[in-house]
């Protein structure tokens, strides 16, 4: 045998040698006292109390006791009460947030206001509008040098009128003067103001002496010549209108406004405008009307403001950029990050002492930047996760706990309707498939989706392709329908 040969039988000779210790040490490893062994694995895990059991694809559904899964073919699991202790929270390793990124806000208590961009167009003042007529017959003897759409000043002349009817009666007039009769002066001056004589023309024929048959129409007010509907050698009868003037010493800034936006604004209210024309000037307004029909197609309302204008340099038809701002009021807050929308609720992560994490419902109110108003659920100094509250949710929603319900609220609010537009897609019993734009008072963006109908009587007349309004309020089983409309049978 070579030497090669016996050193190579001698190296296998000891690895066998000292796997067999190994073997010996970890047996007798394995049988001291204190140690389990396998076998008694099974009975330890038996002790653990359960808390109940839940198929993993559908954790929000807890069984009383072990079995197949009725959605799907799988064993059922356990919960055990030492898995996280408080039932309706899960808990976290720190190292794992960190290693998440995960971020947490706290809930503050501060003034906040909403500021509200919108454009709006400038038109007339309405209230501010006079129109020239004759209060006799006569004929058009000279038109003076005007056109629609002239800006005049008060008192500019527009035509000359020859009234007949005046001339007789001013000649009796002065007839009755020289007899110096008061009583019978008095009925002559009554009677050319029946005749339709302007005060400042009676005045005239008083001071002079002389028959003025000849009548000058001026506008009452400053402003822009609307129609002018006067020609010369017009013979004109009672009451015909020569001209229509409005005044521009105020203009109206009419604003759409989304109507969920309109619940705070209100009358008197400060408004600011931008006009292209002037881009280094604010115009300060005053909000005159809310008015009350509302845009079925864009949903907005309309805000007039009204704008001085004593230089007149704003003209009906431009366009301006409105900044509305609503009154500073004291709200609790959190960022807008944190919140989750899950089409039926509202919920945050409520971050807790040692790395515990609950879900919880909140209601909210108005977003103003990237603040958004709690109203109901959360107390000033709690915190909300506002990065990764999303894995926490879906890790909340596969060991099956859910957020507490909120109290009831107060009934105007809970029957609330969020309406939109769509067309019927599907139409089965109780349910209704709509292919609908977006639900603006939910944050809801437009989709096709089915509906439940509060009552199938609702759909009884509609057909597949039908537009149609409905109004909608949110249920713990989803959004519900409670009206509809079909838009083709609107004029």
């Amino acid at each position: 045998m070579s030497k090669r040969t016996l050193s190579l039988l001698l190296l296998l000779i000891g690895t066998a040698l000292l796997a067999g210790a190994t073997g010996y040490w970890l047996a007798a490893k394995s049988a001291q006292p204190g140690q389990p062994s396998p076998t008694n694995l099974p009975a330890q895990q038996e002790e653990r109390q359960v808390l109940y059991w839940y198929d993993p694809m559908y954790p929000q559904q807890k069984f009383d006791k072990p079995g197949k899964s009725p959605f799907m073919d799988m064993d059922l699991v356990p919960r055990y009460a030492d898995e996280g202790g408080d039932s309706a929270a899960i808990t976290i390793d720190p190292g794992v947030t960190q290693n998440l990124g995960m971020r947490v806000a706290p809930v503050t208590r501060e003034s906040i206001g909403q500021v509200l961009n919108a454009v709006g167009t400038l038109t007339f003042d309405e209230r501010n509008v006079a129109v020239v007529q004759t209060r006799s017959g006569g004929f058009v003897e000279r038109v003076y040098d005007r056109a629609p759409e002239d800006v005049i000043k008060k008192g500019a002349p527009l035509a000359d009128v020859l009234i007949p009817e005046w001339s007789a009666a001013q000649e009796e007039y002065l007839a009755l003067r020289d007899l110096k009769d008061s009583q019978l002066l008095a009925a002559a001056r009554q009677r050319l103001r029946l005749a339709g004589m302007p005060a400042d023309l009676i005045k005239d024929l008083e001071r002079s002496g002389k028959v003025q048959s000849v009548w000058t129409a001026t506008s009452p007010i400053a402003g822009v010549i609307q129609t002018l509907d006067v020609r010369e050698g017009m013979t004109l009868s009672s009451s015909s209108t020569l001209a229509r003037i409005n005044g521009i010493d105020t203009v109206w800034l009419e604003v759409a406004v989304p109507e969920a936006q309109i619940a705070h604004l209100q009358a008197g209210q400060r408004v600011e405008a931008r006009l292209p024309a002037y881009p280094d000037e604010v115009v300060s307004g005053t909000i005159k009307a809310i008015l009350s029909e509302a845009n079925r197609d864009s949903r907005t309302v309309r805000v007039r403001v009204e704008l001085p204008n004593p230089q007149q340099r704003l003209r009906p038809g431009m366009t301006a950029e409105v900044t509305l701002s609503h009154e500073q009021h004291s709200a609790l807050t959190i960022p807008t990050e944190a919140v989750i929308r899950t089409g039926k609720r509202t919920l945050v992560m409520l971050a807790e002492e040692a790395g515990r994490y609950r879900p919880v419902e909140i209601r909210t109110g108005r977003e103003v930047e990237d603040k958004t108003e709690v109203l109901q659920g959360l107390e000033e100094g709690q915190h909300v996760v506002a990065s990764g509250q999303f894995l926490l949710d879906s890790e909340a929603s596969l060991r099956g706990l859910t957020a507490q319900t909120l109290e009831q609220t107060p009934t105007v609010l809970k029957h609330a309707l969020h309406e939109a537009e769509g067309t019927v897609v599907e139409l089965d019993g109780d349910m209704i498939g709509i292919s609908h734009g977006p639900f603006k008072t939910l944050g809801m963006p437009g989709m096709t989706m089915s509906f439940a109908l509060a009552d199938p009587a609702l759909a009884s007349d509609l057909q597949l392709g039908d537009r149609v309004r409905f109004g909608v309020r949110e249920t713990d089983e989803g959004l519900l329908v409670e009206r509809i409309e079909k838009l083709g049978d609107k004029p």
